[in-house]
């Protein structure tokens, strides 16, 4: 009625772990739209043509099946900026990308179809597709700072537990370590594992306090070799 177009894309970028897949199996849990799902690597096949054919046809398939979402994992695989392309598969990834752009300009609103992507390295991708009229809307997931979140989920993951009485969770939440979801869930899962080889039918504040800090001190490993800025 007022005359504009609703977006046709979104962008879900962060850190791994901090729910981006999560929310989009919530998207398609929650809504009577078909629901396509590939990982971006997916596109990258062994011979030329192919991975611009597979981007065709989930396009189609989308269309064909409208209303329907299209999530697209692990974007960065297939849509990094575009350079001088030195060996036949850098070209052919570049000619996915093409067709990528192309199907969505393609498509007319409608055809009721939306595109969800998401990626651990937005920095990286083609300034192409992140125009707008392809992905209107850009939602970042940090890392957890904000203690309501954290207390949310750390209750959450422990309301389905055997903990000790004497467990005090507000000792791990008020920390300033940087946590996404799946490493608070890492903690948790550690903490059981560890009652377990005790013999123990409870978990214990030691249990927890001795996860908290192999967890984090692995996830500070990890981010030595991060790509997400």
């Amino acid at each position: 009625q007022i005359g504009i177009d609703p977006p046709r894309g979104v962008l879900l970028y962060g850190p791994p772990g901090t729910g981006k897949t999560m929310l989009v199996k919530a998207v398609a849990n929650s809504t009577t739209a078909n629901f396509i799902r590939v990982v971006g690597s997916e596109f990258v096949q062994k011979y030329l043509g192919e991975g611009p054919r597979m981007v065709r046809d989930v396009f189609r398939m989308a269309r064909e099946n409208s209303p329907a979402i299209i999530f697209i994992d692990e974007i960065d695989a297939i849509a990094t900026k575009r350079f001088d392309a030195q060996t036949g598969a850098d070209r052919e990834v570049q000619r996915i990308l093409l067709e990528l752009l192309n199907q969505m300009d393609g498509f007319d609103q409608t055809s009721n179809v939306k595109v969800i992507m998401a990626t651990n390295r937005a920095d990286t991708l083609d300034p192409a597709l992140l125009r707008p009229g392809r992905l209107d809307r850009k939602i970042e997931f940090p890392n957890l700072r904000d203690r309501r979140e954290r207390r949310l989920i750390f209750t959450t993951i422990a309301s389905k537990m055997s903990l000790s009485p004497e467990v005090d969770l507000d000792s791990l939440i008020i920390r300033n370590d940087p946590l996404s979801g799946a490493i608070i869930a890492a903690i948790m899962q550690e903490a059981g594992l560890r009652a377990v080889r005790k013999n123990r039918y409870n978990i214990i504040q030691s249990d927890l306090e001795d996860a908290y800090s192999s967890q984090v001190k692995a996830g500070a490993e990890k981010d030595k070799f991060a790509f997400y800025t």
